[in-house]
């Protein structure tokens, strides 16, 4: 295992020590980039690890821009980038035209419409767990949710759940042997991962264009801004973005906040004890703490000083989420889980500017009911063992949690010791 892998592996104090000592280092430190096999390996990257330094690149995205890259810190081939990337991979004025027309797709009165049925799911993803007892919470609760949610949106029939969840976990994993055994596979494995998304987005919006319906999908496919319409290929990269990007933030935080609950039993108990006021903040210290993006990269239009730091045209910047949400100098005791943090300025959803997550809004909402739903139900809910962490330095995921709960049956013996090992 090579020292990059090592590092992301790691319990997660020690990743904390480590983006601490970072912190603390002045300039802005400079990495050579991690080295693979399936990208060429360019010069290296300024890590971003303070809050401050992070908001200003983000919100000068003129400088600090996306085109080149936005997921990986080596540069991809511009076919992977439109293809993986959509929008994220994007800048102005392309990026403000594609983002107005799928804009369409996300009103405030389509994302109204959607809370009923997110929470008929997360109703009917309990009802089908609660009687054994026992489950592997990513599998069985926390990528089932946004799962549903998005391919409804999008109009994918339910059938197709499973290839969706499977091919997702193939883009999102790619550097984990369990989705792509062997890097010699991980090139093919993308291509044909995304290619399969992309060719079923694309039957469903020629369908679409023809038998409009009351999905997303159909919204897209017949937008027209300023006389322009979205492409078959544009609404197919923006499918593979969604369906990666609209599960992985939430199934991830879904899947650490139980982890946490169980570490910390008596933020569980505070929870509990108001559910209706604890419930917002409680939310948005899971997104912080666990910063399910851990980075995203920008490279310089043009010279540049950021952090008392030189920097020049065509240097690549990792901006690192994960670090500058357990920044101190804007965070309280930022290793500590508390539910009721206010206030919580966290780049969790990514910083100020033209690339914040354009499904944060939904993104809360499904955790919130989620949340809600498990803890209404099954209150002691609980992992009984660590959780099993996806090998990527770009998302902090977890692959599987097993946890237990009192059953309805079981609901008058003596309960279940919530509590777990820090």
């Amino acid at each position: 295992m090579s020292d990059i892998d090592r590092f992301w592996t790691a319990p997660i104090a020690e990743r904390a020590a480590a983006f601490a000592a970072l912190r603390e280092r002045e300039p802005v430190p400079f990495f050579p980039e991690p080295e693979q096999s399936y990208f060429p390996r360019g010069a290296g990257f300024w890590a971003l690890t303070r809050l401050d330094d992070l908001a200003e690149a983000s919100r000068n995205a003129a400088i600090f821009t996306s085109g080149r890259g936005a997921t990986n810190i080596p540069d991809m081939p511009p076919e992977f980038l439109e293809f993986y990337g959509s929008m994220i991979n994007m800048d102005d004025p392309r990026h403000a035209r594609l983002r107005r027309i799928v804009s369409r797709g996300f009103t405030p009165k389509r994302l109204a419409l959607l809370t009923e049925e997110v929470e008929r799911t997360a109703r009917t993803i309990v009802d089908d767990v609660i009687d054994a007892g026992e489950c592997d919470a990513v599998r069985s609760i926390s990528a089932r949710l946004p799962l549903k949610i998005v391919c409804d949106m999008m109009g994918v029939p339910e059938s197709q759940y499973e290839f969706v969840l499977d091919r997702s976990n193939i883009i999102l994993g790619a550097a984990d042997p369990e989705y792509v055994p062997g890097t010699d596979n991980i090139v093919m494995a993308l291509l044909q991962a995304g290619n399969e998304l992309a060719e079923l987005m694309r039957d469903l919006g020629r369908h679409r264009v023809d038998n409009p319906t009351d999905d997303v999908t159909s919204a897209l496919v017949n937008a027209e801004i300023d006389g322009e319409r979205l492409t078959p290929d544009e609404l197919a990269s923006f499918f593979i973005l969604l369906v990666v990007a609209g599960n992985e933030t939430t199934r991830n935080a879904i899947s650490w906040g139980l982890h946490l609950l169980t570490e910390y039993p008596e933020q569980r108990a505070a929870w509990l004890a108001d559910l209706d006021a604890v419930t917002p903040t409680a939310v948005e210290e899971i997104v912080r703490w666990a910063s399910p993006v851990i980075f995203m990269r920008r490279t310089l239009a043009t010279d540049a000083v950021l952090g008392g730091q030189q920097m020049r045209e065509g240097d690549k910047v990792a901006l690192f989420y994960w670090a500058a949400n357990r920044d101190p100098a804007h965070f309280r005791d930022p290793d500590v889980f508390d539910v009721r943090r206010s206030p919580n300025p966290h780049v969790g959803f990514g910083g100020a500017g033209p690339h914040f997550c354009l499904g944060a809004h939904l993104a809360r909402r499904e955790m919130s009911v989620m949340f809600r739903e498990l803890l209404t139900r099954v209150p002691d809910i609980h992992a009984t063992a660590p959780p099993q962490r996806l090998k990527s330095m770009f998302i902090n995921g977890i692959k599987h949690l097993p946890v237990a709960f009192t059953t309805p049956r079981s609901a008058g013996g003596a309960g279940i010791n919530t509590g777990g090992a820090r």
